[in-house]
């Protein structure tokens, strides 16, 4: 087992390159070399290599070949006309503690290859001479990349195809340009597990979405935030898919835009869409087909999501499927489903115990406040917030009057707010402004008052604020007031 020391300011390829003071200059001189299990090249910080480097020897499982660096400052870099690192058949390999930039292909290619692992290597600007994956690995098997990170690069941040084993950890996508780009493409792999990944195509220049999963078997999505792009999770074929506990927003550009989508590139069976937050765009879950080919949906089970501020419906299903709809939470405004009349009679997509409520940061606070949540929404759809024993709703009913301040002059304990200047309550709570400073009630009834440091008094250190609001509900107007008095320590303020 062999250290080999790569140093491009110091190093001279007339060396042994087994020392620090005796290290290679160029990769090309470690190509040279038959590297042998657990035998490890380390490159010096600092260094810059202008030249692909090529792998072409195997670790074994317990003896891997590490590739990494030593020394102190900035992570050596690779530049390259090709790729950065280039490898076909190798096998037990492990690259780690680098960076890769300003290459004409990918940042990392492994073809045909058997257990790697990429951590803690940044890729940025890859691609420059055509589209290619920043990360690419094809008819591989046992592949993780893990904490790297991947930055404006031109084509998919990561390409997979026919991955057997495939661990996408806590890495981070920004920016994957192109017109046919995605942070992610997985094609006709299996075993595969996207986790804790931040994705953001929000600004890429690239019409497609944030992750494809084409044709997958055995795989899951969970954990992830995914911002951006034309689509979230697009699994448009594949069989035994888990989506979830994911955080998807920002999927606009199309009116067909979605949260997830699947159907439509081939069979889609037992998929399971549950604990996912998907907001900010067109639809939610989207089971369709553009072509109105013949493929099959068997059991799409869309349960336990939160859906909010979808300019479609939460659920679309306009192609034959099976499955459930079911136990999800729905903010008001968003419609809850868009069902094809024929499936809705064939009976073969059920919808049952969805829930509506006005506003979701609650829903997604914790696992407990989510219970308490959809068992008060149950019973109260528009919940706008809970203080004690007052409820403050944004719905039709009849006008109550009520002290929103004190609690206490409600009728029933309940408070149904109508309109408070010309906003309803808003998704955060409510803001009233004084002559002194502004008061805001969030959600749960907590009071919070901000003083204007340029109307503070100059008498007895504290203010009075009154505010007034309506109550209306179409048929009846009524008005109530409440005061607040702050008191002001005005030497720990002014001194």
């Amino acid at each position: 087992m062999t250290i080999y020391y790569v140093n491009s300011a110091t190093g001279s390829d007339r060396n042994n390159g087994t020392g620090q003071n005796s290290a290679f200059a160029t990769l090309s001189k470690v190509e040279s070399l038959k590297l042998k299990p657990g035998d490890s090249v380390l490159l010096a910080k600092g260094s810059v290599f202008n030249e692909q480097f090529d792998i072409k020897y195997s670790g074994t499982e317990s003896a891997p070949i590490k590739i990494g660096s030593y020394g102190t400052g900035a992570a050596p870099v690779i530049h390259s006309g090709g790729d950065g690192i280039h490898s076909l058949y190798a096998s037990n390999i492990v690259i780690e503690n680098l960076k890769i930039s300003n290459t004409g292909t990918a940042g990392i290619y492994g073809g045909s290859v058997t257990n790697w692992t990429v951590r803690n290597v940044e890729i940025a600007k890859t691609g420059m001479s055509e589209n290619a994956g920043a990360v690419t690995f094809r008819s591989s098997t046992n592949v993780t990349v893990e904490d790297s990170k991947i930055t404006a690069v031109k084509g998919d941040g990561f390409w997979i195809e026919k991955v057997a084993g495939v661990k996408l950890l806590d890495n981070t996508v920004t920016s994957a340009n192109g017109s046919t780009a995605d942070a992610v493409q997985v094609n006709d792999s299996s075993n595969i597990l996207i986790k804790g990944n931040h994705l953001d195509q929000t600004n890429a220049d690239s019409p497609k979405g944030v992750i494809a999963l084409v044709r997958a078997t055995d795989a899951v999505v969970e954990d992830n935030v995914l911002t951006g792009g034309g689509f979230g999770i697009s699994a448009p074929a594949g069989k035994n898919v888990a989506i979830r506990d994911n955080d998807i927003s920002g999927f606009h550009g199309y009116s067909w835009s979605f949260g997830v989508g699947l159907g439509d590139q081939g069979n889609a069976r037992d998929y399971d869409i549950s604990g996912n937050h998907i907001h900010d765009g067109a639809w939610g879950v989207a089971i369709s087909d553009a072509s109105g080919t013949s493929y099959t949906r068997t059991n799409i089970k869309v349960h336990d999501n939160v859906f909010d501020d979808l300019s479609q419906a939460a659920l679309k299903v306009d192609r034959p499927a099976s499955g459930s709809f079911t136990n999800n939470t729905i903010e008001t405004g968003t419609t809850a489903t868009a069902i094809s009349p024929s499936i809705v009679d064939a009976h073969t997509f059920t919808v049952s115990n969805n829930h509506t409520v006005a506003n979701v940061e609650t829903v997604l606070a914790s696992p407990v406040a989510k219970t308490a949540a959809v068992t008060e929404a149950s019973a109260d759809p528009a919940v706008a917030a809970v203080h004690d024993n007052l409820k403050i709703f944004s719905d039709t009913g009849e006008a109550h009057r009520g002290n929103l301040l004190e609690n206490d002059g409600s009728d029933n304990d309940t408070l149904v707010l109508r309109r408070f200047g010309d906003e309803s309550v808003g998704k955060h709570g409510l803001t009233l402004t004084g002559d002194y400073g502004v008061i805001h009630v969030d959600r749960e009834g907590n009071y919070a008052y901000t003083l204007d440091e340029t109307k503070l008094p100059d008498h007895d250190g504290h203010v009075s604020e009154s505010f007034s609001y309506g109550i209306n509900d179409g048929n009846s107007h009524h008005t109530d007031g409440d005061t607040l008095t702050v008191y002001i320590h005005m030497d720990n303020l002014l001194g």
